[in-house]
């Protein structure tokens, strides 16, 4: 599937239970349009998800008080969550490329090479 390219705002973010039924890989990814960190790390998680077409991307806008983003306990951002048939495989916060791909890895079920 394509990386998305828009933060979901409020009226279109799934819920915890939605995104706990999610069947298959799934990358959940929480930032804002205006956080530098997560547009810098956009073009390279980007590239992973087209060497990942498996893997099902969700961008979230995230704030204070948004209810899903405090159900993974997000802090900062990028917040990249790694979720496989609704289940935690990883959580990042601002990871570096070597984490970021070694999470794809762990979320296709290659070993690390």
């Amino acid at each position: 599937m394509p990386a998305e390219t828009e933060y979901r705002d409020a009226t279109h973010t799934p819920t915890r239970d939605e995104i706990d039924r999610e069947a298959g890989p799934v990358l959940l990814e929480f930032g804002t349009p205006w956080c530098g960190h997560c547009r810098a790390l956009a073009p390279r998680i980007a590239e992973l998800l087209e060497r990942h077409p498996e893997v099902k991307h969700v961008k979230v806008e995230d704030g204070p008080g948004e209810p899903l983003g405090r159900s993974f306990q997000v802090r900062l951002w990028p917040n990249l969550v790694f979720l496989r048939d609704g289940q935690l495989v990883r959580q990042l916060a601002r990871p570096g490329h070597a984490a970021l791909e070694q999470a794809f890895r762990e979320l296709a079920g290659r070993p690390a090479s």
